[in-house]
């Protein structure tokens, strides 16, 4: 008997995004959103190839899940993301009213999903998403460590 698909999973299925991302030269972000069980949207970064710098892996997948859903409103929907997302991508989150946020490595720098800020669960907001961190978070982040030590060696 199959077992259902679970986080790994699909977080799998969004590093398969990120290789895409990886393999264009663009920053290897990758991000589906799951509704019932099933990939409803999947994306990846292209900020260069669009020449937008809202063009994240997760502002792209939102768009298509509000498409396939019929609605901008996406609660009960799930984003898997390899990486934490930054204030703009969990501003939408928060906005499409995502029921959960699951990501791979954490951004020091920049993660507004508790690292350095939590926008997705501010207790003033009128949604706050539930989080769960750090799944294949060594995947995750290798293949950002990769990309942007053969961009230093460029």
């Amino acid at each position: 008997m199959l077992e259902p698909p679970n986080d790994e999973y699909f977080m799998r299925e969004a590093l398969r995004q990120a290789q895409k991302a990886y393999a264009a030269d663009e920053v290897p972000v990758g991000a589906v959103v799951v509704r019932a069980g099933k990939i409803i949207a999947r994306s990846h970064n292209q900020v260069e190839l669009l020449k937008d710098a809202t063009a994240h892996a997760e502002m792209l997948a939102l768009t298509q899940a509000e498409a396939a859903v019929g609605d901008w409103r996406l609660i009960d929907c799930d984003l898997y993301v390899t990486k934490e997302p930054c204030t703009m991508c969990a501003g939408a989150l928060v906005l499409t009213r995502i029921r959960r946020v699951i990501f791979g490595c954490t951004d020091p720098v920049a993660g507004s999903a508790g690292s350095v800020i939590n926008l997705l669960q501010m207790p003033d907001f009128n949604h706050r998403c539930d989080i769960a961190s750090g799944v294949l978070q060594d995947e995750c982040a290798t293949i950002l460590q990769d990309f942007f030590r053969r961009r230093r060696d460029e």
